[in-house]
């Protein structure tokens, strides 16, 4: 039988307040409707303050604390689309002799293994993981930003690595988020993250965001860029035609991977 939108999302609710927390795929499956569908059920029960959205899915409004999935945990997530965002990305990379900043993530970090091995570039992050994979490029001068890593991330982040961003100027970054939306722009669970990443976008004359659908409709509590602040959204085809014009519309060029 059919459920009516409120009944399924009465439903939701319940069963993400009995298990703590589940995802938008299992919640697709168990109501069977589309992941699109179900993220916007989750945005509606947020703003009636049932549940809290987090990165892939929802945890009950009351947890004391959001939760931020680590390094590797994401990396296995969506690993297909993530492979072709960083593909499509590459066609973003400027000119040799350039300057990129990359920020910390799963699919920047792919993005890193994939640069060409016959462009010269000179790469800048805060990612340990990244900067691994750079150190042995012979096309790459390196540069590591400092700070204190977050063991979430392996990226640095504090006072100091927004301080040696506030000196610097690249051609183009390409960052991660935990969330976007038209509404309230590009979110990520941690502080010193937003901060971080908000030092990123103000160095940068292009910004390029490199996320797989399933961020998109999702919101963190901090916010570091509007949309109006960043230039590219490069994505995978799972992004809904409702979420790529709304997107489109707030002045976002959406590249679907």
């Amino acid at each position: 039988m059919t459920m009516y939108a409120e009944e399924r999302q009465q439903a939701m609710a319940q069963l993400v307040a009995e298990r703590g927390r589940l995802s938008v795929t299992v919640l697709a499956e168990q109501y069977d409707v589309t992941t699109e569908t179900v993220r916007r059920d989750l945005s509606t029960l947020e703003r009636m303050g049932l549940v809290r959205r987090v990165h892939g899915g929802a945890v009950p409004a009351n947890s004391l604390a959001v939760i931020e999935a680590g390094l590797v945990e994401r990396d296995a997530a969506n690993t297909g689309e993530k492979d072709q965002i960083a593909r499509a990305a590459l066609d973003l990379l400027p000119p040799a002799g350039a300057t990129i900043l990359l920020d910390a993530g799963s699919t920047t970090n792919r993005l890193a293994s994939l640069l060409p091995r016959d462009l010269r570039l000179t790469v800048v992050t805060h990612a340990v993981p990244v900067a691994a994979r750079l150190a042995g490029n012979p096309q790459v001068e390196l540069h590591l930003l400092p700070g204190r890593v977050r063991t979430t991330t392996q990226a640095a982040v504090g006072p100091e690595t927004v301080s040696a961003l506030a000196n610097l100027r690249v051609d183009v970054v390409f960052l991660g988020t935990n969330g976007i939306t038209a509404d309230h722009g590009l979110t990520t669970p941690d502080w010193d993250e937003a901060a971080t990443k908000r030092a990123m976008v103000a160095s940068a004359r292009r910004s390029v965001v490199l996320a797989d659908a399933s961020k998109i409709g999702t919101e963190s509590p901090h916010r570091f860029a509007s949309l109006d602040e960043v230039d590219v959204l490069v994505t995978d085809d799972a992004i809904s035609s409702a979420d790529r014009r709304e997107l489109t519309r707030a002045g976002l060029e959406v590249v679907v991977a």
